[in-house]
């Protein structure tokens, strides 16, 4: 039920190239929504989907990426042509893991994740987000980028460099 299990939170702004989105914010996957916010900041559009039960959501809200389908959210989407998500996966190591149909994007945020001596992997993991119905890749170009931060890196002091490393990889998109 809206406002009791969960919330949705859409901040837009005059960016239509990109736009943040977590899927499975709050109380769903920890921190993400913190996380997709902190990207976004000002300047992009973001979406959140976030569940409100302080013992956790995950098995009553969780909707796989590709399955999602969330009016607000597909409304947002459309209208940007690169959509980046923000997801969370379990790993007691820190890491990062990308996926997503937008290889540049995907490799250029990698490359600044590495040049921030943070464990970045492109291909061997099980979250690569290539379904064409993945909520990342539903934007104008049909080519997103899906980012999951693992358990031990959400909350931890790498979180803001990585975070930050993310944003630099954004900022060249715009020119």
């Amino acid at each position: 039920m809206p406002g009791h299990d969960y919330r949705i939170v859409i901040e837009k702004t005059n960016v239509n190239h990109l736009a943040i989105i977590a899927p499975h914010g709050g109380s769903i996957e920890r921190r993400t929504s913190d996380i997709a916010r902190a990207i976004a900041g000002d300047r992009y559009p973001y979406y959140l989907f976030e569940g409100l039960d302080p013992n956790g959501s995950f098995d009553e809200l969780h909707i796989t990426s590709h399955r999602f389908d969330e009016p607000l959210c597909l409304n947002l989407v459309k209208t940007v042509d690169t959509v980046v998500a923000i997801h969370g996966c379990n790993g007691d190591q820190q890491e990062v893991l990308l996926g997503g149909l937008h290889t540049e994007l995907k490799n250029k945020i990698a490359y600044y994740l590495r040049e921030a001596n943070l464990e970045t992997e492109l291909n061997k993991h099980k979250f690569q987000g290539r379904h064409q119905s993945n909520i990342c890749n539903r934007g104008r170009l049909k080519a997103g980028v899906q980012i999951e931060f693992s358990d031990a890196l959400r909350g931890a002091k790498e979180e803001a460099i990585a975070i930050s490393a993310i944003k630099r990889a954004l900022s060249e998109l715009d020119g």
